[in-house]
């Protein structure tokens, strides 16, 4: 028991008694001191002999004020000259080093907080060669009336003699160790930073600078000729954010920068006499020592690091080495950084100038696009979104992803929604449209490849023809908030299909009714890595079915909830929403359908393309009939010809309003009207379409032809 207690006791006043020499007593604790022993008021102005020959001295400390009084031997043995002392305890505090500082600190606080008479321990002072001293202090408390501490004198003595060389070198050792610790850990933690507020952030952490003894620091930036400031601290501390620096300047950090040299300001009066004209601006914040350290990055200056200390303080050789170590760990995560940023600018702004400046108007519709950039890279890819007006009113809708996350990817983007956007209005049907693009992309010579969706909407009517090339299916979401995912087939992304000449992309058809929104998103909307896809489906049905109504607000709550998880790749959103009382014209529109022959999709296809465009273009009656005379149409093309046709339904305009229907194929023998007998299986086709249509024909097209009827329909609220 008694020697548990003699351990806590030595934990608490220092080193070890057992490592001092034999010669010497083990220092008393603080409730052994003898407290009959009388102390004086005032210690003698002259030095003792006895006192000094021992290197002991004493104090007398004003725990109100503040102030100080030591003598010439308690000056001795903490390195001070009674001319450069200027009486305060903060002073005298400053020559020891932090760690020192803070455990005797929080052992003569304890003392007096605990009502104790006197307090005794051991710790170190640096001198000004740097060497570190062990020092012995005993006080004695001296209270008011009302218990309150007032004043302490105590003894100072120079322990160094009475602890061995091993205590010593072990104690330097720790300090090494810390330091070096320092080093490592800010070091590593400077190696995982992006940005330049990721390099000043690591400053601020727990094994940063600042915990090399610094109160504050400033970081300096050479920027166009002019250093900028970036503080750290106390607020009102001495530098001020946003302020710069000119290189001319007689300043510390101009000096550092142009000389690539650091600068050690130990106290106030060594930071007065050598910058006189900053001492004017900030003599009133009561500064201390400062040490600037020159910011150098493949030998070039990029900034210098300043740090500022309360009170006085001296750089010893291997602080200075440690400080210079950082500072140079700190210029190459500095320059790494503001590469980072200036690439991440320059990837942005290419970025934004490839994505559409504004998003047109289309009647009969409302649109919400929005993209976010990823949470990791250089914040910019190939994902893209775009509205493109079309011939006869109708509106062509894209989304896309380029393979990668960088300025590459992004520049490949804008190529390939520029070529779309061109193909799309020159008229082509959405299958052609998206086999151009992918011969496109294989033209440009790049690594990268691209999926792709592509919707042609009339909204008049509202058929949707859907183009797939290796993205994600649309969502579609009714009127009633109904959501479901809607399979498309579809073909290989944009560049593999025409590198395996597999270009023949086939066309779905949707009916977008009044009041329902068509979702295009990227696969950064949904796909969670280690999460499986479907879960990201079902979570975004969820958020279409349960979020806003308006479709600006939706599209911040889909990009949001992509934020708040950290998604690590980029998002594109585009939300088409037919209105419910659409102001899109009636007439005038068009809608294509590639057919191929023994395919029997393309053909049902056809038949609901036909089948939505005559009930929404307002064909009344007449339905039954045009239904019937396209279908004939198409099979007799499929029938006597070789190779896909082309079904084109559109609604002229004029005094009588037609609506027309053409089927082209890539024969040019023409067909003809003839009698089929009782029992026959063919000759019908022609008869059919010549009793229920209007005008028909047959046109040359190229090296084939176009079969061809008219109906007249009545506008909706005509008699």
């Amino acid at each position: 028991m008694a020697e548990r207690g003699a351990r806590r006791h030595r934990a608490a006043t220092g080193p070890p008694p057992e490592a001092a020499p034999r010669r010497a007593p083990a220092p008393a604790a603080p409730e052994e001191a003898d407290e009959a022993a009388p102390w004086p008021e005032e210690w003698p102005a002259r030095p003792d002999p006895i006192l000094a020959m021992n290197r002991m001295g004493g104090f007398d400390w004003d725990l109100d004020s503040g102030h100080m009084h030591m003598d010439q031997q308690a000056l001795a043995v903490f390195g001070l000259r009674p001319e450069r002392f200027d009486g305060m305890a903060a002073t005298a505090a400053a020559r020891l080093p932090r760690a020192e500082r803070d455990r005797m600190s929080a052992l003569v606080k304890d003392a007096l907080t605990a009502g104790h008479e006197t307090y005794a321990g051991y710790f170190r002072v640096r001198l000004a060669d740097g060497s570190l001293r062990w020092t012995h202090t005993q006080g004695y408390i001296r209270r008011d009336e009302n218990g309150r501490a007032r004043r302490v004198f105590g003894i100072l003595r120079d322990a160094t003699q009475e602890l061995s060389d091993t205590t010593a070198r072990r104690q330097e050792a720790s300090e090494r160790r810390r330091r070096t610790t320092v080093v490592e850990r800010t070091t590593a933690a400077l190696a995982a930073a992006h940005t330049v507020g990721d390099v000043l952030a690591v400053l601020r952490e727990q094994d940063g600078l600042v915990r090399l003894g610094a109160d504050s620091l400033v970081v300096g930036l050479l920027e166009q000729g002019r250093i900028r400031l970036v503080p750290d601290g106390p607020t009102g501390g001495i530098i001020h954010d946003g302020r710069h620096t000119r290189l001319d300047d007689p300043y510390p950090m101009a000096d550092v920068v142009r000389t690539m040299r650091p600068v050690y300001l130990e106290d106030a009066e060594s930071f007065a006499a050598a910058y006189p004209e900053l001492w004017k601006q900030i003599a009133h914040l009561r500064p201390g020592a400062a040490a600037y350290l020159p910011l150098v990055a493949q030998g070039r200056p990029i900034g210098s690091l300043g740090l500022f200390y309360g009170g006085s303080h001296l750089f010893a050789p291997e602080e200075r080495n440690v400080l210079l170590a950082l500072g140079s760990s700190l210029a190459q995560s500095l320059q790494r950084a503001m590469l980072y940023e200036q690439e991440k600018d320059l990837a942005q702004g290419l970025q934004q100038a490839m994505l559409p400046r504004a998003i047109p108007d289309v009647p009969g519709a409302e649109v919400a696009v929005r993209y976010r950039a990823a949470s990791a890279g250089r914040d910019v890819g190939g994902d893209w979104y775009d509205l493109v007006p079309l011939p006869g009113g109708r509106t062509g809708a894209v989304i896309g992803d380029v393979q990668g996350h960088d300025t590459h990817a992004a520049a490949v983007m804008g190529q390939l929604r520029i070529a779309l956007r061109a193909y799309a209005a020159e008229g082509h049907p959405p299958a052609t449209v998206m086999a151009r693009t992918s011969l496109f992309l294989d033209a440009l010579d790049t690594d990268r490849f691209a999926t792709c969706l592509y919707a042609e909407a009339d909204l008049s009517t509202g058929v949707l023809q859907l183009v797939r090339a290796g993205h994600l299916d649309p969502f579609l979401m009714a009127p009633d908030g109904s959501t479901r995912r809607v399979p498309v087939p579809g073909g290989l992304p944009l560049g593999l299909s025409s590198q395996f000449g597999a270009l023949d992309y086939p066309v779905s058809t949707l009916e977008l009714d009044p009041g329902a929104t068509l979702l295009l998103c990227t696969d950064g909307l949904v796909e969670v890595p280690g999460a499986d896809l479907d879960d990201g489906f079902a979570k975004l049905a969820t958020r279409l079915r349960t979020g806003p109504r308006d479709l600006r607000l939706l599209a911040d709550l889909l990009t949001t909830a992509v934020e708040r998880r950290g998604g690590e790749d980029d998002v594109a959103v585009l939300l088409l929403r037919r209105r419910a009382t659409a102001s899109a014209p009636l007439y005038g529109g068009r809608l294509q359908q590639h057919v191929s022959p023994g395919d029997p999709r393309d053909l049902a296809e056809a038949r609901r393309m036909i089948r939505s465009a005559v009930r929404s273009w307002g064909a009344g009656s007449r339905s039954d009939d045009i239904e019937l005379a396209t279908d004939e149409l198409v099979v007799n093309a499929l029938t006597h010809t070789e190779g896909p046709s082309l079904v084109t339904l559109r609604v002229l305009t004029g005094a009588v309003r037609r609506l027309r229907v053409e089927v082209e194929d890539m024969s040019s023998a023409l067909p003809r009207r003839r009698e089929a007998d009782a029992e026959g299986q063919s000759g019908r086709g022609l008869m059919l379409v010549d009793m229920l249509a209007d005008a028909w024909g047959v046109e040359s097209r190229g090296a084939g032809k176009c079969v061809w009827c008219e109906f007249e329909v009545r506008r909706p609220g005509e008699e």
